[in-house]
């Protein structure tokens, strides 16, 4: 075994696919399936079940999985480590963003990156904060913006800012705060379970006793906002990502008050895992860029 056919087998493993782990890896994918046969020759056992809509992990494949990813994580973390004693940081990190802040600091974050940091790699990937915090805790990304997180001890989180929910409807409606006892009376157009606002709102309810109106589950904030100008019902997101929809003057903003609800931005690293220099670089930019655009919506 060595470790390009054990990164070969994780990325296969984490994306289902061959196909889809072949142009990551800018690999041919014969070429990559004969890498991973090969590694289940040689452990005498079979790593992944081939099915017509890609693979899945078998008993063996889950635990060299969870191997595989805590070796590769002690290489980069190794290399990262070495190259960090030079004159300047070089090395890989990658960092998580919520959609609708992907949108806002992605350029950015890469203008900032290469014109700090131009012997490192940056790769950025997206997905709702209960993803990113996930994605932590495995090693598949070393740092994220998170929005609202659950406490957890192999998570370190630095709060970056707050800013309040609102309810977000078409322009030339009713103005002013409104008192959260009165969300149950409108047609609400919020994100699935799993999302933070979500989270926040029916904890808030069910404390209040209240049984809101779910119209429609719509997870991205521009799908959100798409349906509130069409009047299919309300939003409940910040103002920022009213602002940060180029359309404001399409809807009404109004804070939601007694109580009133924020939406609390954090800075996520892996606690079990000891921070190189690059990484306290890119924290940083993220910790600068973020506050410089603090009244953004998850």
């Amino acid at each position: 075994m060595n470790l390009r056919q054990l990164e070969y087998f994780v990325r296969v493993a984490e994306l289902g696919s061959f196909s889809q782990a072949a142009r990551i890896l800018d690999i041919a994918q014969p070429a990559l399936s004969r890498q991973v046969r090969m590694l289940e020759t040689e452990l005498r056992s079979t790593l992944l079940q081939r099915t017509g809509r890609g693979v899945t992990l078998t008993e063996s494949g889950r635990r060299l999985f969870e191997h595989g990813v805590d070796i590769l994580q002690r290489v980069a973390l190794a290399v990262d480590d070495l190259e960090a004693g030079r004159d300047e940081p070089r090395g890989h990190v990658t960092v998580a963003l919520p959609p609708s802040m992907a949108r806002l600091l992605t350029l950015p974050l890469v203008n900032a990156f290469r014109a700090e940091l131009p012997k490192a790699r940056l790769a950025i990937v997206e997905g709702l904060s209960t993803h990113i915090a996930e994605w932590i805790t495995t090693g598949r990304v070393d740092l994220g913006l998170v929005l609202n997180p659950q406490t957890d001890q192999a998570i370190e989180l630095e709060p970056l800012s707050d800013e309040p929910l609102c309810l977000i409807g078409q322009a030339g409606g009713a103005s002013g705060p409104l008192a959260f006892a009165e969300l149950h009376r409108l047609p609400l157009i919020i994100p699935e379970r799993a999302h933070t606002v979500r989270k926040l709102v029916e904890a808030q309810a069910a404390l209040a006793g209240m049984r809101l109106q779910i119209a429609w589950e719509v997870s991205g904030v521009a799908s959100i906002l798409d349906l509130v100008r069409h009047g299919y019902g309300y939003g409940v997101l910040t103002a920022g990502a009213v602002r940060a929809s180029g359309t404001p003057d399409a809807f009404c903003v109004r804070p939601l008050v007694q109580p009133q609800l924020l939406s609390r931005l954090f800075l996520a690293a892996s606690a079990m895992k000891a921070a190189t220099p690059l990484m306290g670089r890119v924290r940083g930019l993220l910790r600068a860029l973020a506050r410089a655009h603090a009244h953004i919506n998850p």
